[in-house]
This record gives structure tokens, C-alpha cells and sequence, in this order.
């Protein structure tokens, strides 16, 4: 958005949120036109660390503020600007954030834009929607005035309908693909509405046609150079606990969402069922217990329909009761595992020899927001299942608090007998927090606490809380088993391997509380690099897509496993 050099910058330090989930997450080089303070591409950035974001501004003031938080700002007329052949097909997205309306020929922009683009690069435009029942009320009450910002803004010289804009994108060689309205204090349009309605039946108009048109104040259109290669991928998802959900299915699926080719999202098993798949089509069961011929009766409806099934599943299952009972299809009924280690991937190869490994990831980085006192360190411990893990430790991190005192304050969530059994008076308990408020709690400690017994089951597991913790800017104080993996010992967190070394390590980090930071900084900085979702999500659809290929070999495979599930292969 811009409002010209000459004039006070007006507009908030903000971002479009909608925009932003719209943006490919897997994008490298982004180009945000008209970018204001930077704030959309600041945010993008923490999602995605490894793009670069450039910004075209017109306002000094505003692009000052841009270049300390994007990669390079140009400040200029924006359609005066050109670009050099080299930048030709290299933009993965391009952003016009209120910004087309304030053109004198965004229709001449958009064609000399649209060969910036690569060639499964995204178009992202928002703009006022020219038909917005407050243009009509304004007009009839004979209120039309010009303001500072907003749906009259001043400098506005054209004017969009969500159809105009449509046919300005297929005009510029591009192949729009979706519009979505942002529609705000609807309650308030649907009254004028109501009292236009008369008027509105004697033009042939219905109500609620006239609705869908009137009441969006914005629309932002998606397009691209061809036409799109549709996905679905539909996952189901157990009840959130501890966070796994949204690490392993609901950032995933949101992830997926940002490219405008797929289509993902949350489904139970009942809905899909119901409905046939008309594009190609993944199911995500996640964590499934797929028992007995229940198991498989709850499958065959969605072969049925034309969906390719993937289990995604993060932990051994020989140590999961309800998987105990036989006959166990969770493996060898579906056409493909997903899972997060190397060593877990393993063990389910022995069932099924379609398995792909996506790590855990982080999907985004926030500022960090803890080390304000370095006199006071705390130490955080949130565990789930962990009550066999820390009792040989206990008497090292008693003797450590008792020496600290109040230097050392201790965070403990849901883990009560761990909480009882810390003798120190600088402790403080959490029951069981939603995955938002637990990685609040997190970010405020200095040091995270990790424990896992030398055991078949825990080598299975990831290291979740490692990365966590490394994207908060918190230092990892952890066990070898797992950590040693991920952890460079003494650079980006310190390692234990038995309690001696816990309580040794523990004081060193006391007692040098910038060391600390410094491991917590290292730590962050390898996640940013090589530990978050961004990186996943085109690994992830060009897997969905090689399965969807080769979907008659994996279902023969299938009915080899399991004869029960005699239907053909999906999508035929």
C-alpha cells in the first residue's frame, strides 16, 4: 500500500493476514509491490527464513522501516520501475497488497509483472471491492466524501469488482484461480440489505445474490502462468495432546494449503466417506487403531470413493496398547507410512515398504523473548509420559537448585510427582496447556530440561523438543539418547549422559548465562536453517503426487498384504 512520498505515511504498521497464509510457503524469492513497513514480508520471513523478500515502496518514510526487515527495498514510482531480463521467470510470488487500486494503468503492470513470475510462481492481489454496500448507502444518503485510508481512500484512482479483476488478471496471461472475500461487520451490511430488499426484487435481483457481492470490503485473488495441477489431501486427526497434533497434521495441512494447486485440511473419516473424490485425493489417517474387520470397514468406503490412504504414525508401535490387539491393519492396510525418524521408519518397513520420513519441523521463528535478567535463569520441563525418565536425575538437580537458590527457578507443566519431588521452594506447576500457550510458557524459560531413558521406545522418538526450544531461543539441557543426533554438544545445547554430567553441566550453565544464550542463539539458528516446515512442503507434495502415480502398483501391493480389501485401485 503507498500513498506517495509527498504526504505523511498513513497507513498502520501492519500486515494482511489473510494474505500472508496465501503466500507459498515454500516460496525463495518473494516480491511484495507497494510492501509499506515491510510488516507482510517481516512476518512471511519468520515462517520461512530462508526466502528472500524484496519490496517496491513508494513512501521514503515507510521503505525506511521495510529495509530493516526485508532483504533489499527499492524506493520509486512503482510503475515507473523496470526490471532487467535476468529477474524474467525467477519470482516464486509476487504481492500486490492494496496497491493495483492506487495505479494509474495497473492493467499495464500486471502484463509487464506476469512475466516475473517462475513458472509455478503465485499472483497475490487484494483490493477494495468496488461493490461493498457502503458505496451504495453513501450514494443514496448522499454521503460520498473522500478519506485518509480505508474503502475511500483518497488516492484511489481505480476501482475493482471481484469479476474486473478477474478478467484484469486473464488479460495480463495469467490463469486466475481462486478469489477469497474478507468480509468484516457483516450484521451491519445485511441491515441494508433488508431495507433495500424491495428495490433490489424489483431489479431482478435476489438478496442473497446481491449479498455475496456486496457484502466482501476486499478480494484477494490468486493466479498464475497455467493452468494448476489440483491435490486433495484430506487428514483426520486425533484430539490435540502435547502438541503432536499440530506439529504433525495441523501445520502440515496449512502448509500444504499456502500453494494454490493443493487442496488439504482437516476431514473425518464419516464426512469423506460420503463424498467421492473427483481430483486426485490422499487420506491422512493420523494415528489410526485400525482393528480387527472394524478397522477395515472403516476403510473400504474411502477406497471406495478414490482416495489413496497413508498412515502417518510417530511412535513404535509395539508400546501402544490399543495396537496390541490383533488382527493390526494399521500398516499394512494403507498404501503408504509417513513418519518422523530415520529409526522409526525402520521398524515400519517391516510391514510396509512404502514409508516416507518428514522430521518434525517448526513452522515459524518469533523474536526471542527471554535472558531480560541473567541474576535468574529458569529452567522448564514439560513432560508427558516421562515418569520413568527422570527420578535417576533427580538427586543431581536437587543439589544444583539447593546451590543456586532463587538463581535457579524451575517451570514445571503437567509432570506433578516431578514437580513433588523437586526440593527447592523456586518451582512453580501448570497442569496440561493447549500447544499455543504451552510454547508461550516455553519461551519465557532460558533452559529446557530433557530426559529420556536409553530405551527401544525412546530412540524411536524425535526431537521435538529440541526444536522447540532451539526456535524460542531457549538452551537444551538433554539426554544423548535422541539429542545426540541433533545437538552438537557444548554448540547448540549441552548433552547428559548420566547424572554426573547433568549436575556438571547444569552449573556451567548458571553460571554463564551468556554461554547459555549463546548455545540457545546457535541452537535457533540450525532450525532456521534446516529444521523448519517451509523446507517440507514441496518434498511432501511431490511425494502425495509419485503415490497418486503410482497408485495401481501400491493397491496391488495392498491386496497382497491384506486380500480382505478386494476393491479396486483408487481413482479407476
Amino acid at each position: 500500500m503507498s500513498a506517495g512520498a509527498s504526504a505523511p505515511y498513513p497507513y498502520p504498521d501492519a500486515y494482511n493476514p489473510d494474505l500472508l497464509e496465501r503466500i507459498p510457503l515454500w516460496s525463495r524469492r518473494v516480491l511484495d509491490i507497494g510492501c509499506g513497513t515491510g510488516a507482510l514480508g517481516a512476518r512471511f520471513k519468520q515462517r520461512n527464513p530462508a526466502a528472500q523478500v524484496i519490496g517496491i515502496e513508494t513512501d521514503a518514510g515507510a521503505a525506511a522501516r521495510a529495509k530493516t526487515r526485508l532483504d533489499q527495498v527499492f524506493v520509486g514510482d512503482i510503475e515507473a520501475l523496470s526490471f532487467p531480463d535476468a529477474l524474467k521467470g525467477t519470482f516464486d510470488c509476487l504481492i500486490y497488497g492494496d496497491v493495483l487500486e492506487h495505479l494509474r494503468d495497473p492493467w499495464a503492470l500486471l502484463r509487464r509483472h506476469a512475466a516475473l513470475l517462475a513458472p509455478q510462481g503465485v499472483l497475490l492481489a487484494c483490493v477494495p471491492n468496488v461493490e461493498h454496500w457502503s458505496f451504495v448507502a453513501r450514494l443514496l444518503q448522499g454521503r460520498w466524501a473522500y478519506e485518509e485510508t480505508g474503502l475511500f481512500d483518497r488516492t484511489h484512482l481505480r476501482w475493482f469488482s471481484a469479476e474486473t479483476l478477474r478478467r484484469a488478471l486473464t488479460e495480463a496471461g495469467l490463469v486466475p484461480l481462486d478469489s477469497a472475500p474478507r468480509v468484516f461487520e457483516p450484521e451491519q451490511g445485511q441491515r441494508f440489505i433488508l431495507a433495500i430488499t424491495p428495490a433490489l426484487q424489483a431489479l431482478g435481483v435476489t438478496p442473497e445474490e446481491y449479498a455475496r457481492r456486496a457484502l466482501p470490503l476486499q478480494y484477494i485473488w490468486r493466479a498464475r502462468p497455467s493452468p494448476p495441477e489440483r491435490l486433495t489431501v484430506f487428514s483426520t486427526m486425533l484430539k490435540p495432546v502435547g502438541g503432536v497434533s499440530h506439529v504433525r497434521v495441523i501445520e502440515p495441512m496449512r502448509g500444504l494449503a499456502t500453494d494454490p494447486e493443493i487442496r488439504a485440511g482437516l476431514a473425518d473419516l464419516r464426512t469423506l466417506a460420503a463424498q467421492a473424490s473427483e481430483e486426485p485425493s490422499i487420506v491422512i489417517l493420523h494415528r489410526p487403531a485400525l482393528i480387527g474387520e472394524g478397522g477395515l470397514a472403516s476403510l473400504r468406503p474411502l477406497i471406495q470413493k478414490g482416495y489413496l490412504l497413508v498412515c502417518e504414525f510417530d511412535d513404535h508401535p509395539d508400546y501402544i496398547p490399543v495396537l496390541q490387539q490383533r488382527p493390526m491393519y494399521n500398516f499394512s492396510a494403507v498404501h503408504a507410512i509417513q513418519t518422523t525418524t530415520p529409526v522409526l521408519a525402520e521398524v515400519l518397513r517391516a510391514t510396509n515398504p512404502e514409508v516416507a520420513v518428514f522430521p518434525n519441523a517448526v513452522s515459524e521463528l518469533r523474536e526471542p523473548v527471554n535472558f531480560a535478567d541473567p541474576s535468574r535463569l529458569t529452567l522448564f520441563f514439560a513432560g508427558i509420559n516421562r515418569e520413568a525418565d527422570w527420578p535417576a536425575l533427580l538427586p543431581a538437580l536437587n543439589r544444583v537448585a539447593a546451590e543456586a537458590g532463587p538463581r535457579l527457578q524451575v517451570k514445571v507443566l503437567h509432570d506433578r510427582g516431578f514437580f513433588a519431588a523437586l526440593a527447592t521452594p523456586h518451582k512453580s506447576f501448570s497442569p496440561m496447556l493447549d500447544y499455543p500457550a504451552y510454547l508461550v510458557a516455553l519461551a519465557q524459560a532460558e533452559i529446557s530440561f530433557m530426559p529420556l531413558q536409553d530405551t527401544l521406545f525412546n530412540r524411536c522418538k524425535s526431537d521435538l523438543k529440541f526444536i522447540e526450544a532451539a526456535a524460542a531461543g531457549v538452551a537444551a539441557l538433554a539426554s544423548d539418547t535422541v539429542y545426540a543426533g541433533s545437538i552438537a554438544d557444548g554448540e547448540t545445547g549441552m548433552i547428559f549422559r548420566d547424572p554426573q554430567e547433568l549436575e556438571m553441566k547444569l552449573r556451567a550453565m548458571l553460571a554463564d548465562p551468556a554461554m547459555t544464550q549463546s548455545l540457545a542463539l546457535r541452537a535457533r539458528a540450525e532450525v532456521a536453517r534446516a529444521r523448519m516446515l517451509a523446507s517440507q512442503i514441496l518434498p511432501r507434495i511431490a511425494w502425495y503426487r509419485d503415490l497418486w502415480q503410482r497408485r495401481e502398483s501400491l493397491h496391488a501391493a495392498l491386496l497382497a498384504r491384506v486380500p480382505e480389501l478386494a476393491l479396486p485401485p483408487p481413482g479407476l
